[in-house]
């Protein structure tokens, strides 16, 4: 019998000692982690856009969703903090540059209004709490996510930004046409004419 003890007493020596030896390696073991990303470039585009302004928004959304009842169980809702760039300036695509030689003239005509040119932001979830019967999808993740972006450029729109870029790309212009007259030229700018259609 105290064979028997002494061997499962060894038996189970030997196992704890594999035990502790284990996790003790492990606490020295460094870990790994592999990580693999594939960037595709599908297309490039050429743009002839002037950004004359970049105005900066920081805004809180609130967004609440709820069936029938407004409770707690029937209810999801998301507070987001919106860091936006907008970047407001002209889209030079459709205007077009005219050199007359004999006068010496360079006239630039189809200059448009400014307008919103792109929007980059950052979404911050502070809260974002599902009901029992009311959760969030990811369709819903990616609507709030174009609704703030709409949300901020509603907010641009109606901010002094367009104003400040439309004085911006006059100060520009004003030194384009003075580059061109200290050259012995004239420069002569054909705003984008808006032709509304009336209707009997």
């Amino acid at each position: 019998m105290k064979k028997l003890i002494w061997g499962i007493a060894l038996v189970a020596a030997f196992v704890g000692g594999i035990l502790i030896s284990n996790n003790f390696n492990l606490l020295n073991y460094k870990q790994h982690v592999h990580e693999e990303a594939q960037v595709l470039l599908s297309r490039i585009e050429k743009v002839s856009k002037l950004v004359t302004v970049d105005g900066y928004f920081s805004e809180v959304y609130d967004y609440k969703d709820y069936y029938g009842y407004d409770w707690k169980i029937f209810r999801k809702k998301a507070l987001i903090r919106v860091k936006a760039k907008v970047s407001v300036g002209y889209d030079l695509e459709n205007i077009s540059v005219e050199v007359d030689e004999s006068s010496r003239t360079i006239s630039i005509g189809g200059l448009p209004e400014p307008t919103i040119l792109s929007i980059d932001h950052d979404l911050d979830y502070y809260d974002l709490s599902e009901g029992t019967f009311n959760s969030f999808s990811t369709a819903d993740l990616t609507k709030l996510q174009d609704q703030a972006k709409s949300y901020i450029a509603a907010k641009a729109e109606n901010s002094d930004l367009i104003n400040q870029a439309e004085e911006r790309g006059q100060e520009i212009l004003q030194s384009i046409a003075w580059m061109v007259e200290s050259h012995g030229w004239n420069l002569t700018v054909h705003e984008k004419e808006i032709v509304e259609n009336e209707r009997d």
